[in-house]
């Protein structure tokens, strides 16, 4: 791409314009979310902090529950990972947790988005400005940092992997071990490592996974017996399953029989859906575009999980940047890439919009069915739609190339 020269007072004029819009929109980000409802009061870094204090004093890990009855459910290697908030405060601790989400925000802004500003000439700083303002806006990610989650840093640690795979080096599949050592559900990443024939990754990860997970039992024997006999199969730790914040596939089957939710619907609904994903990230691997590999992955996981929370669908953004990437250059010319790009922007506004939880006292009838699995549509759309291979390689060049070359060293 030619270089354009501009004159520097016009350079001077549109980064003065770009500074005030920035203000302006992290102003009125800012306003929105102090003001709007929905705070969550740091809930669930509370039950970290609560659950691993309580187990360094000689408690019971998965006894300590919080005034309404939630406790501790990721397996003891979390536990063992957080052991450093037993040594903070309470404020402290809300501190280092959110040091640690905008780390990992930066990393992944970093990664997927700014090869697209490379690629195209933008001012690197305003396209990561603007794309962060974006992800703030989205409802999953205010929750996630609101509750005080670890979502993010899961995507990240899953992301590193991306990193990794597509400059070829052996030590992909660490990040996809240690999140799966830390919360069960990104251990479909292993599976995508498996379905796609990257076996010395999916070797690598597996490896990590248990030893991370014979690592906490050397540690903590006792929580690690009480959470794999015990913990793991209590389905009431983690709250209703109909509950309208459970956007996956036994939420919606939950929420149209809350007493007697139908198993064998589900179950075959994730055999569907995984006989989807499969085919899709093998033809996206066979494509050389490992990021739709793992977009999919994430979006199928948000899916397959028996429960995911609104803040778990953070695993969504990836997707959100792939789609937005195989619209590009914008405008697009093509029908059928403008049609691609008012259905992203649609699936956008509505995971930004709130809207589940306008139906959180009642899902019933056919508007509650649309409404109150509006974030789980917008997951099957994209399983169903993301663009996978030339799309979105064409866009990032040398990023594609790259995963090209290190899918045939994986396999």
């Amino acid at each position: 791409m030619s270089a354009v020269l501009i004159p520097p007072a016009q350079r001077r004029s549109t980064t003065r314009r770009r500074v005030l819009a920035m203000a302006a929109l992290v102003t009125v980000l800012a306003v929105a979310i102090a003001v709007l409802p929905g705070h969550r009061g740091w809930f669930d870094v509370g039950v970290y902090h609560g659950a691993v204090g309580h187990w360094v004093r000689g408690g019971d890990l998965y006894q300590w529950t919080t005034g309404n009855g939630y406790g501790f459910t990721y397996p003891p290697f979390a536990a063992v990972s957080m052991l450093p908030m037993a040594a903070l405060a309470w404020y402290p601790t809300i501190v280092a947790n959110l040091l640690l989400t905008a780390l990992a925000v930066a990393f992944l802004l970093h990664l997927l988005v700014d090869p697209l500003a490379r690629r195209y000439g933008w001012s690197r700083w305003y396209a990561l400005a603007l794309a962060c303002c974006l992800l703030a806006g989205l409802n999953p990610v205010r929750d996630t940092v609101s509750f005080g989650q670890v979502n993010l840093l899961l995507v990240a640690l899953v992301y590193l992997d991306l990193w990794l795979l597509e400059r070829g080096s052996p030590l992909a599949g660490v990040g996809a071990g240690l999140a799966a050592a830390v919360k069960l559900t990104p251990a479909i990443f292993i599976g995508y490592l498996l379905v796609t024939g990257r076996w010395r990754a999916a070797a690598t990860a597996i490896g990590t996974a248990v030893g991370a997970t014979v690592l906490a039992a050397a540690v903590a024997p006792d929580a690690t017996r009480t959470f794999f006999t015990e913990a793991l199969w209590d389905t009431g730790r983690v709250g209703e399953l109909s509950y309208v914040s459970n956007q996956s596939l036994l939420g919606l089957v939950a929420r149209l029989d809350p007493a007697h939710p139908d198993r064998r619907l589900w179950l075959v609904l994730v055999v569907a859906v995984l006989v989807v994903w499969a085919v899709r990230v093998r033809r996206a691997v066979r494509a050389g575009d490992e990021r739709a590999g793992f977009a999919l992955t994430g979006v199928t996981a948000c899916l397959v999980s028996p429960v995911t929370w609104v803040h778990h669908l953070v695993w969504l953004v990836p997707g959100l940047v792939v789609l937005a990437a195989s619209t590009l250059p914008w405008p697009p010319v093509d029908a059928t890439v403008r049609r691609r790009l008012r259905a992203g922007v649609a699936g956008y506004v509505l995971l930004c919009s709130g809207l589940v939880w306008v139906f959180a006292n009642g899902s019933s009838g056919p508007l509650g069915l649309l409404g109150a699995n509006a974030y789980l549509w917008v997951g099957i759309g994209m399983l169903v739609l993301l663009p996978i291979g030339a799309e979105f390689t064409n866009h990032c060049g040398v990023v594609g190339a790259l995963g090209t070359v290190a899918a045939g060293r994986q396999r």
